[in-house]
């Protein structure tokens, strides 16, 4: 096609531009023709704009041209995105062609369901961690709550001590200016009479017992065969058989020691009448700090014990309170937590088998022992049977002693004594006869009182009880190995002991 044809074409297309710009817009179209510079034709046509009055200004032109690059950068950059997503599309694709190409379908599907089942398990573990951590969270939380309780109680007791301490100090001067006076007055006797009696003890007075306990020696019975001495016990089937009254306590004998918090109060004992399966040297043990506590460890034998490998942990069906437990012909017999309830709970069958109230008797931190714990009802074992020790309203904590049937737990009979149960730390019975301690801290403490259940009679007592690790929380008589069982600040020990026979 030669240049002349070319041309004619242009002008075609221009006049029929021309035509259709002036059927669109009217008569305004224009066509021009005219030689440029060089001499060459130059045909053009001007169409007015059917938007704008008159042309915009130079910076308005540059701000438009601006703004559309910045569009045209815009659209660019979001094309190279969207190449960059589809390139990658395109590999997955192409990755997923090739796996089912080479029959591999079903094993990337095994190993996406073994890496799911190893997503589960690592949720199953953080979830099973988090459950333990919340557990621990609200023991600990428990813990607290029991720690800030004693804490409080302890305070109070500390007070109480002070209070106790000046009136007793206040008490003692007056007394030894009460002897002087009267040992001025008294007169002079020969050495066949003795001496006269300078003074004598208000035995109903419940005031002033524990300091009389630590003022007066008041020697054993008079138709005691022998009285030995604290640091010279007596020796010889004389002593130790039969039925009598304590006269000697030995020196601890530590068998272990707890491992835990909640083992700083506890207790521990064997059956002094056990039944099958059970057998004198089955032993048992209770951790008794805690607001739940229903753990019972069984041990066949004292050397089971000692090294800590319970053949056995009973879980109590309702929380214990306390440390005034008692195993007795093969059941454990307990104090219901926050309750007067005394429970019998049949470790063989491990049921409880009988429930009473003791009646009218203080509970949860109303007429507990001097170191408190909620010691309220101790339940006792010796030669006569079962027992329970208490206070009421009515005895206005004075110590009431009850002896009960251990199959119906119903009271049999019940005592009245003179002794305040919160001036005294523990408590047990020996041949029907109730005995007192004077402190649960001191080393050198002491059984301070006697009350004898077969004459209704008390007296005070001085024999030396030591407190080896500073907290004695339990103590109590097993009359078939005739010791006393005992739980000092974390340590199970045990003392050897004299009766005098009558």
């Amino acid at each position: 096609m030669g240049a002349a044809s070319i041309t004619k074409m242009l002008m075609i297309w221009l006049l029929l531009s021309v035509g259709l710009a002036r059927v669109a817009l009217g008569s305004t179209v224009h066509l021009r023709r005219a030689n440029d510079r060089n001499g060459r034709c130059i045909y053009s046509f001007a169409v007015p704009s059917p938007n704008e009055a008159s042309c915009p200004e130079l910076g308005q032109a540059t701000s438009a041209i601006r703004e559309l690059q910045r569009e045209s950068n815009m659209q660019r950059s979001e094309l190279e995105s969207a190449k960059a997503r589809l390139s990658l599309l395109e590999n997955l694709v192409t990755q997923l062609h090739m796996a089912l190409g080479a029959g591999g379908s079903s094993a990337s599907a095994a190993e996406l369901q073994r890496e799911l089942d190893r997503l589960r398990m690592e949720r199953a573990q953080q979830e099973s961690q988090i459950s333990r951590l919340e557990a621990a969270y609200s023991t600990l939380g428990q813990e607290k709550s029991f720690l800030e309780e004693e804490k409080r109680r302890l305070e109070q007791e500390k007070a109480e001590l002070g209070r106790r301490l000046e009136s007793n100090t206040q008490e003692t001067a007056r007394l030894r200016a009460s002897q002087h006076h009267q040992v001025s007055e008294a007169p002079v006797q020969d050495s066949q009479q003795g001496f006269q009696e300078v003074s004598k003890w208000d035995m109903e007075s419940f005031d002033y017992q524990e300091l009389k306990s630590e003022l007066t020696e008041v020697p054993a019975s008079s138709v005691f065969e022998e009285h030995p001495s604290s640091s010279h016990p007596a020796t010889g089937d004389t002593a130790t058989a039969g039925c009598g009254e304590l006269v000697w306590v030995g020196e601890p004998v530590t068998f272990r020691r707890a491992e835990t918090i909640a083992g700083k109060y506890g207790v521990w004992m064997k059956d002094p009448d056990p039944v099958p399966p059970y057998t004198c040297e089955t032993t048992w043990r209770v951790d008794a700090i805690g607001t739940d506590i229903r753990q019972v460890f069984e041990y066949d034998d004292a050397d089971q014990f000692m090294k800590g490998y319970p053949s056995k942990v009973h879980v109590l069906p309702r929380s214990m309170e306390s440390t005034g437990a008692i195993i007795y012909r093969g059941s454990l017999y307990f104090q219901r937590r926050k309750s007067r309830t005394v429970a019998k709970y049949n470790l063989k069958t491990e049921t409880i088998t009988v429930q009473k109230d003791i009646p009218s008797a203080g509970y949860h931190g109303q007429f507990p022992y001097s170191w408190g714990g909620y010691t309220d009802i101790d339940l006792a074992v010796d030669e006569m049977g079962l027992w329970v020790t208490y206070s009421t309203d009515k005895a206005k904590g004075a110590i009431v002693l009850s002896k009960l049937d251990p199959e119906t737990l119903e009271v049999e009979q019940t005592w009245e004594t003179n002794i305040r149960k919160q001036a005294v730390a523990n408590s047990f019975m020996i041949c029907g006869t109730l005995y007192t301690i004077s402190s649960y801290s001191a080393p050198d403490a002491t059984v301070n009182f006697a009350y004898h259940t077969a004459t209704s009679t008390s007296e005070p007592l001085s024999i030396r009880f030591e407190n080896r690790y500073g907290y004695s929380s339990m103590v109590d008589y097993n009359p078939t190995e005739r010791k006393l069982f005992a739980w000092d600040n974390f340590n199970m020990v045990t003392y050897d002991i004299r009766l005098s026979t009558i």
